[in-house]
């Protein structure tokens, strides 16, 4: 197709989840209720912390970021779903397709370090018990909050700014509730492969760094907790690490099962 037929997208149509007119108010409900719960819930914890002195511990700082790294990935894309299911124009502007896609994957990697950041503070308790309050700092907590939000912004800007460089002439319809990357990229009447590869390069190095972290971190704390010669310590042991050990496994397998299923 030659430049001058082409007719640049300005706006995006989200085709949503497939539904009837008469589930479309009770599927509003459902969804309005899950984002409710998860936003005031999150919102709950923050406070909570902040205003709990007993709960100014590293453990509860990161909670509190993840937190919140979680309201944010989850606004970026459940209000507008839910807009879609109480009007007949399921149309976003091109600029906010792209500001919605941009912020819903800083977060969700941001979360992706935290977790390894959190497995980190872990392994420092449990083997280092000691030297614990002189190595996890208040100082040293905020510089590597900081740094989680500055390695998942330089993680996924080479790729963002390559994707909105592109030429877009339609169609200008994604089949998903949200501006997925991959939908919005095949939106291009360029080549995408080169930005195809930077992707899923990104998504590997993310997933595979903050994965084994993570993981040579609890072998390393279970691999301690092993060696205390008392029933009891082992139990003091892990119960230090159980909230620590949950909440990361169950953003692991929800994270990764929400990115999987939901970005087909």
């Amino acid at each position: 197709m030659e430049r001058r037929n082409w007719t640049l997208v300005t706006e995006i149509i989200l085709v949503g989840i497939p539904t009837t007119r008469a589930l479309a108010g009770l599927l509003f409900f459902i969804f309005s209720l899950a984002y409710l719960v998860t936003v005031l819930g999150n919102s709950l914890i923050i406070m909570l912390i902040l205003m709990d002195y007993r709960l100014h511990s590293p453990m509860y700082f990161f909670l509190s970021n993840l937190s919140f790294s979680e309201v944010l990935t989850t606004t970026c894309a459940v209000p507008k779903m839910l807009a879609g299911f109480l009007s007949d124009r399921k149309s976003i502007s091109f600029g906010g397709c792209f500001t919605q896609s941009y912020f819903y994957f800083l977060s969700g990697c941001t979360e992706f370090i935290l977790f390894a950041v959190m497995s980190y503070d872990c392994y420092v308790a449990i083997c280092s018990p000691l030297q614990y309050p002189a190595i996890m700092t208040s100082s040293l907590c905020v510089r590597l909050v900081i740094l989680s939000w500055v390695d998942s912004f330089l993680l996924i800007l080479p790729s963002t700014v390559l994707k909105v460089g592109l030429p877009y002439c339609g169609p200008n319809v994604i089949d998903h509730f949200f501006c997925d990357s991959a939908p919005l990229l095949h939106l291009a009447c360029a080549d995408i492969h080169i930005i195809e590869l930077l992707d899923f390069l990104s998504s590997l190095v993310l997933l595979i760094s903050s994965l084994s972290l993570t993981v040579v971190s609890y072998v390393y704390v279970i691999s301690t907790i092993l060696k205390i010669p008392s029933g009891q310590g082992q139990r003091k042991a892990f119960a230090t690490c159980a909230s620590h050990f949950i909440v990361v496994s169950m953003g692991y397998g929800i994270s990764i099962f929400v990115y999987v299923h939901l970005s087909q």
